[in-house]
């Protein structure tokens, strides 16, 4: 860690150049976020959680479980058997994150009323200045 990266007490998101903005990258997406909410409850394979997670393609599902493999925030198991059957799991690391994204997750849940009022209000004071 350069010390032009980082503050001395440690590391700072709020500086790019800091290894710990990646992380917070990394984590802002929403794939990632719901795919780590996914494995929450235990190990899914490929195709359970492609059917849980609406929209997300095959690729991005695979580029995502890839990343969080590389971070050491999933587990991938595979069986040796016929046809090849594959698992995923989150870490102990990716269970502690699991439960802050889920805190998220719940509270973006819980206030879809208050979100979509406020953009309402938005959408018309737009239009009075547009008129």
């Amino acid at each position: 860690m350069d010390s032009e990266d980082c503050f001395p007490s440690g590391y700072d998101a709020f500086r790019r150049t800091c290894p710990s903005h990646a992380v917070l990258e990394t984590l802002a997406s929403k794939w990632v976020h719901l795919v780590i909410c996914a494995l929450r409850r235990g190990r899914l394979r490929n195709g359970e959680l492609a059917r849980k997670l609406e929209g997300i393609t095959p690729k991005m599902l695979t580029q995502t479980l890839r990343i969080l493999e590389r971070d050491g925030l999933v587990r991938r198991e595979v069986f040796p058997v016929i046809p090849p059957r594959v698992e995923y799991e989150l870490t102990e690391l990716g269970q502690n994150l699991a439960g802050l994204l889920n805190q998220i997750r719940a509270w973006s849940e819980q206030h879809v009323p208050d979100i979509k009022d406020a953009r309402a209000r938005a959408a018309e004071q737009q239009e009075d200045l547009d008129a």
